[in-house]
Order: structure tokens, then sequence, then C-alpha cells
């Protein structure tokens, strides 16, 4: 088994740098509330999001700490309340009780150990193909036809997104990769920070330049020059960060690229589906940030395709 933790020196200079890059926000968003005359709602939700992203960073590092059991955790409970928050939101009928039953309290657990115990070839099946055509067999058990076939995609698509896509996460650590060993945790980090740096320059450029409406439809708030902005920022990120993954400074920034826009579009496909149930969040678990799908939307769609990729070219 891989070793996560052979490679403190990195991790922990990282994790140096999101603290002052947290406390460096932090002293800004001060400075501007002191400044400012009376209440804002822009500020007093920037505090609550900085806040938040302190909890977030503490959280991680704890999981970190605890290597791959740590991690693998985090990251089911974090998949737990993400499927919690797409079930509640996406109402089915009673009919549905023994496909809900099974997709919480055994396919859930059970993706998570498949990732756990690095059998790829089943975790990468199980929801997609098995979990696909057994849970519509459990739905039919109550002879409920009202919806029947909307009802089936929900619970499908809560699965696909909040479970199969997220634990590709700390799938990431079985990736033997050649002079890069026991530094994996390393390659989440940098998922992570390229992902969600890519969310937060997006919206900050909106707010300086943001004019053209990039889908007016389905997020009123996202622009084409925040997009243009963050995703180019947030790549240059990436490209600097080349020093934790075994990427080169070219390779990381065309992965941070992609990620990136992944993060985007899987953005837009959870707002489409927001929209379509006429809400503005999946939750209000994280204060200033809404449920755990608004933070990890981008996550969502970004994990899989950076695994397979790293899988495919360096393992």
């Amino acid at each position: 088994m891989i070793d996560v933790l052979r490679d403190i020196p990195d991790t922990t200079l990282l994790f140096a740098g999101i603290g002052g890059a947290l406390l460096l926000a932090t002293a800004i968003a001060e400075v501007l509330r002191w400044r400012t005359d009376g209440p804002s709602a822009v500020l007093d939700n920037l505090v609550a999001r900085i806040r938040a992203w302190w909890v977030m960073a503490a959280v991680v590092g704890l999981a970190f700490l605890g290597g791959r059991i740590g991690v693998t955790l985090l990251f089911a409970l974090i998949s737990l309340f993400a499927l919690r928050e797409f079930i509640t939101l996406t109402p089915t009928r009673r009919g549905d009780y023994w496909a809900l039953v099974v997709a919480f309290y055994v396919v859930l657990p059970y993706q998570y150990w498949l990732v756990y115990s690095d059998w790829y070839g089943m975790s990468a099946v199980m929801i997609p193909v098995y979990a696909f055509l057994f849970l519509p067999i459990l739905s039919t058990i109550g002879g409920d036809t009202t919806g029947y076939l909307e009802r089936t995609s929900k619970v499908q698509w809560g699965l696909m997104v909040s479970v199969f896509c997220i634990s590709h996460v700390p799938a990431l650590l079985n990736l033997e990769i050649a002079g890069y060993e026991g530094r994996n945790l390393l390659l989440i980090a940098f998922l992570v920070i390229v992902v969600q740096s890519s969310d937060v320059l997006q919206y900050v450029w909106g707010k300086l330049c943001g004019r053209r409406l990039i889908a007016p439809n389905l997020s009123p708030s996202k622009t084409v020059e925040g997009f243009v902005g963050g995703v180019a920022s947030a790549s240059v990120l990436g490209a600097g960060l080349w020093w934790i993954t075994p990427f080169t400074p070219w390779q990381a920034a065309l992965l941070a690229l992609v990620i990136n826009l992944m993060g985007f579009f899987g953005g837009l496909v959870m707002s489409a589906i927001k929209r379509d149930r006429g809400i503005k969040d999946w939750g209000h678990m994280i204060e200033g940030h809404g449920g755990m799908l608004d933070r990890l939307d981008s996550v969502c769609f970004a994990a899989p395709v950076f695994f397979h990729l790293v899988r495919f070219w360096w393992v």
C-alpha cells in the first residue's frame, strides 16, 4: 500500500501557503468592512465564505493527517451529505423506498470500500452498470408507475454525481506513478486547489469586469469575462503548482485547463438541475456557500476526468 504521508515537507509547505492566502483574504475582508459605512450584504457574504474556507481547509488538513483512511472517510461523508441533498431536492415516492435504502446504505459504502481496497475494475463499473440496472428493479417492487422514469433517473443521477464522481478523488491515492511514490496526497491537493480556485477567480473576474452573461437561463452570475479570466488564472496557478505533481509545468497547465473547463461545465449542469427544481442552492450546510453540492459541483465533473487522464498517461 502506498505510504501517502511520505513527503511531509511538500504537504506542509502547501498547507502553509493555503494558510497564508486565507490570512491575506481575512485581512483584506476586515479592512474592507472597517472602511465601509454601515452594513453590506456583499461583504458579509465574503466574510462568511472566508470563514467557511478556514473550516474546510482545517477539515481537509486533518483528513490528510489520517492518510488513506482519513481521506477515504472524508469523501465518503461528503458523498453522503451530497447524495442526501440531491435526493431531498429531487422528490421521490414511496415506491422508491428500497432503492433509496440500498443506494445510501449499500452502494455508497461499498463504492468507497472498493476505492479503499484499490479494486479498480469493480469500482469503475459498480455504479454505472450494476447499480444502474439493479436499483430500478427495486423501484418496481411497490408497483408504483407514477413518474417511474423520472424517479429512477433521479436516484441513478444522484449516485453518479454524488458518489461515483466524487469517489474518484480518494481513488487518486491508488495510482502508482514512477518516481512519485508516497506523494499522491498532493495530486488530490492539486485537483481541489485548482478547481476551487477557478470557481473563486471566475467570481472575482466576473465582479471586476463581467459584462456579458454566458448562460443567463442557467446562472445569472456567470459572465464570459469571468469564465475566461477565472479559467485562465486558475490554469496559470496549476502551472505554478507543477512542483507538487509528477507533471512538467506545461503538462500541469494543460491538465489544469482541462479540469477547469470540466468544473465550469459541471457547475452549469448542476445549475440547470437547480433551476429545474426552482431553487437557488442545494442546501445551507456551508455558511456563505450553500450546500455540499454547491461547493463541489465543479469537482464532481473534474475528478473522474483528471483521474483517468493521469491513470492513462502517467501510470
